[in-house]
């Protein structure tokens, strides 16, 4: 496949705004290049956080509203938790952080900035920047004649594409893999694709969408660039007029490039479980948080409503919720409680109860990206924590 470059591209936009030509480790910190990248040194070489207060590093144990959960601490120590924290009504009911890592500490959300992508999308349809019906070819030419240039928008959305691709997170093999290699995130290989952008596009169709949910992390880097599409500016600088800033985080969130500067939508977001928890608010808010209209209310009520259950099939998280679906990047369970969540692989977790109007947030690292056993054990974490709220 002939790369295409920025120039070519009518929907890229650009990777160094302001400068006049590529720049490389070689070029970065040469004039005029260097303008750019002096303000921009993380996206360029590995950086390390200078803190300015003390660190909690001796942990934070706050558990006692929830001493009626049996084996709680036990629940946390065996699903490898970094950080648990339990919100009702806005406020922290509920909190632990494990020693070496403190409540002010960035945690990467995995599969869970697949969630946070999928709000940003509803804001840009609440503005008819997109419509949902359409297909992304006819936003983003470049995917024409790939997986994705027939699917609706709505169908990326809801994982229904039919895409030939493998999401086996421990097969070097897999289209995951390469999707990682080509993210920065494993070293790369001499036949990866040149970027996300150039990978996206080698993705081919393996049959009709809409009739099956797939569960492919490419799809929301696809979405990604629709929202560069749409808006001519970069993800990370749409996701922070549009939702980051406007849910009043604490902090600022973090979000890994590869070296063409796309930014992993699908995996690479690294917040604090505080500022993640606002996410859950504002979705048990119905799109406002603290009076603020985030995202439309209906774009919240289909999401919470759930997807078509009828082409999820043979998935592992059936074992735990037999009614689950998917939609616009996020999961409902299908249960009697309504509980509505996003996960990540590794254990990150944000759980909606509305019957109790409680967020949980759970930041772990467990040794298994996905199993069957722990799957359970959050399921039983969950419901527990949620059932003793409500009595």
């Amino acid at each position: 496949m002939t790369r295409l470059t920025i120039e070519q591209s009518t929907t890229r936009p650009p990777r160094y705004p302001g400068v006049a030509e590529e720049l490389d480790l070689d070029s970065w910190q040469d004039a005029p290049h260097s303008q750019w990248a002096f303000a921009h040194v993380s996206e360029l070489v590995p950086t390390a956080t200078i803190g300015h207060r003390t660190r909690a590093d001796s942990g934070v144990d706050a558990l006692t509203a929830l001493d009626g959960v049996a084996d709680l601490r036990a629940m946390l120590a065996d699903s490898w938790t970094d950080a648990f924290l339990v919100q009702r009504d806005g406020r922290t009911i509920a909190e632990y952080y494990r020693p070496g890592f403190a409540p002010d500490d960035r945690h990467l959300l995995q599969s869970v900035s697949k969630s946070i992508c999928g709000i940003l999308v509803g804001t840009l349809v609440d503005d008819g920047l997109i419509d949902v019906g359409r297909t992304m070819a006819s936003y983003v030419p470049e995917l024409d004649g790939s997986a994705y240039g027939d699917a609706t928008v709505q169908q990326v959305l809801d994982m229904t594409v039919a895409v030939e691709y493998e999401e086996d997170y421990r097969n070097p093999e897999s289209h995951m893999q390469a999707q990682d290699r080509i993210a920065g995130w494993r070293p790369r290989r001499d036949t990866d694709p040149a970027d996300t952008y150039e990978f996206l596009r080698g993705l081919k169709a393996n049959g009709m969408h809409g009739r099956r949910f797939q569960y492919c992390s490419a799809d929301t880097d696809a979405l990604a660039w629709l929202v560069e599409a749409v808006t001519r500016e970069r993800y990370p600088v749409v996701l922070a007029a549009r939702v980051w800033e406007r849910l009043r985080c604490a902090q600022d969130a973090t979000i890994t490039v590869d070296p063409s500067g796309f930014a992993s939508a699908n995996g690479g977001i690294s917040c604090t479980a505080a500022d993640l928890a606002r996410v859950g608010w504002l979705m048990l808010g119905g799109g406002t948080i603290e009076g603020r209209r985030i995202v439309s209310e209906e774009w919240v009520r289909q999401t919470m409503a759930g997807g078509d259950r009828d082409v999820a099939r043979n998935l592992l998280i059936q074992r735990e919720y037999p009614r689950v679906s998917y939609r616009n990047q996020w999961w409902s369970t299908g249960n009697d409680r309504g509980n509505v969540y996003a996960v990540g692989i590794h254990g990150q977790y944000i759980w909606l109860d509305p019957q109790t109007g409680t967020v949980i947030v759970k930041f772990s690292s467990a040794p298994d990206p996905v199993s069957a056993a722990g799957n359970a054990i959050h399921a039983r974490l969950f419901s527990e924590v949620c059932s003793a709220l409500q009595d």
